[in-house]
């Protein structure tokens, strides 16, 4: 199996962790992605841009088995993950953090992260995975016997990505990390998953609409329209773009008057 040239040839070939080819996901008759071909190389941030209702969130579901592709191909560290089991992808070492958080209410913060490591049999580092999610997020360790429901949404966000953390992945999915946070909230959690990246060397393929807050944390990026890939590039590149600067970025070229935005169509230069 390959990619779409236009994938390989952008990053000049580096072996991929994760790879995408014509993925098409669908729910009941309507077609939420269409022929999705991406990659996201070992140790790098990669994020997918678009706006609500592009087909973002589609492709993690399909990435971790919830949702099962139409067509297409999914390999995860070279082996073929289309349509299997969610539990078998996670204990591949692939995790994925669903918008909206989605914790166990009714559970503990530190139960929380317990139950992201119950495929392991570490318990030394399992321990110390939870002092450094602990370090990552300290407001966790003050909450730790505190049911999880009772958190404010940003806090839950924190435990989320944590909980994703304690199954020591080679690579996390992370679903609209900002949704429902304030600024100064969404900065600090973007500055964190920028951390684990760095510091673990944690591969984040990211879905957001904050698009100048993914762009500034991406090493690589995807534009989806209605479902298809129309651009990628690296950030510091798609950050320059005509069309990522006004559509994306809210910033209009000097000298541009009188053309209302909603009529203006998207060249993809």
């Amino acid at each position: 199996m390959t990619a779409a040239p236009a994938v390989t040839s952008a990053r000049g070939g580096d072996q991929p962790v994760l790879r995408l080819a014509n993925v098409e996901s669908a729910y009941g008759p309507v077609k939420a992605i269409r022929g999705v071909s991406l990659q996201v190389r070992r140790g790098e941030i990669a994020t997918v841009l678009g706006s609500n209702g592009a087909g973002k969130s589609t492709i993690l579901k399909t990435i971790s088995g919830i949702i099962d592709p139409l067509k297409g191909h999914i390999e995860f560290k070279g082996e073929d993950i289309t349509a299997r089991d969610p539990a078998h992808i996670v204990q591949q070492g692939l995790s994925h953090v669903p918008e909206g958080r989605e914790v166990f209410p009714l559970l503990s913060v530190h139960d929380n992260l317990a139950m992201g490591a119950y495929t392991r049999k570490d318990r030394d580092a399992v321990a110390r995975d939870m002092e450094a999610v602990f370090a990552y997020f300290p407001i966790l360790r003050e909450r730790a016997s505190q049911d999880a429901g009772l958190l404010s949404g940003g806090q839950q966000q924190m435990l989320a990505i944590s909980r994703a953390i304690m199954a020591a992945p080679e690579l996390i999915l992370l679903d609209e990390p900002s949704l429902g946070l304030s600024p100064k909230l969404t900065k600090e959690i973007f500055e964190i998953v920028v951390r684990i990246n760095r510091e673990r060397g944690t591969t984040l393929l990211l879905v957001e609409q904050n698009a100048n807050m993914a762009l500034n944390a991406a090493d690589y990026g995807y534009v989806l329209e209605n479902g298809r890939i129309v651009m990628e590039d690296t950030c510091a590149r798609l950050r320059e773009k005509e069309d990522i600067r006004e559509f994306y970025l809210g910033m209009k070229e000097a000298g541009v008057r009188g053309e209302r935005r909603w009529k203006k169509k998207k060249t993809w230069r």
